[in-house]
């Protein structure tokens, strides 16, 4: 019993300790000046300084993604509908300065370990000495930036549906299958 808890605790501190960057997703509009700035920064530096970083960016002007700021809106407790809006884990932001960019860095290093926020501090340093080598030897961090598409992503739950009820009909079948091949089998003996 003792080696169970053991083993438990160690578990448990490897997983405390190998957490990673908050995941970050801002809601937009394409015509929001405050927005270009805040989608500028994440996508020019906090990409590049936080490797695990997964940015999801949601336009509000598409009618189909309105539900999903709504909810967001509700969940931080904004009774206005300006943007941007920025969520990084459980922390919300309304609007975007310059002045914020710490309050950013500090929301999404909240769960990481001393060494990936070390990690973090040493990229910052790499990216402003020189941008654009550091950008270029980390080419393949844009693609941590995801648009929301709430339209593909209902088509997708949909798809999700038909091909649950296909698993089941097939199991059904093969459940049948398998008890033709038992009263066989009994009849035979």
């Amino acid at each position: 019993m003792k080696k169970l808890s053991l083993i438990s605790a160690l578990f448990g501190f490897a997983f405390l300790g190998a957490a990673s960057a908050a995941d970050i997703t801002v809601y937009y509009s394409p015509t929001c000046p405050h927005c270009h700035h805040a989608r500028e920064f994440i996508s020019t530096t906090l990409i590049y300084e936080y490797p695990e970083l997964k940015v999801t960016e949601v336009n509000v002007f598409d009618e189909a993604n309105l539900p999903k700021f709504q909810d967001v809106l509700a969940k931080c407790k904004y009774e206005s509908g300006g943007v941007p809006v920025i969520t990084v884990g459980e922390k919300c932001f309304q609007g975007y300065a310059d002045f914020m960019q710490q309050e950013l860095r500090d929301a999404v290093e909240a769960d990481m370990s001393d060494s990936d926020k070390a990690a973090a501090a040493e990229n910052k340093k790499a990216l402003e000495s020189d941008p654009e080598k550091f950008k270029s030897e980390h080419s393949d961090r844009p693609s941590a930036i995801t648009e929301y598409n709430a339209a593909a992503e209902q088509a997708a739950a949909a798809d999700k549906g038909n091909s649950s009820v296909w698993f089941y009909v097939l199991l059904v079948v093969l459940v049948a299958a398998l008890g033709v091949v038992l009263i066989r089998k009994d009849k035979k003996k």
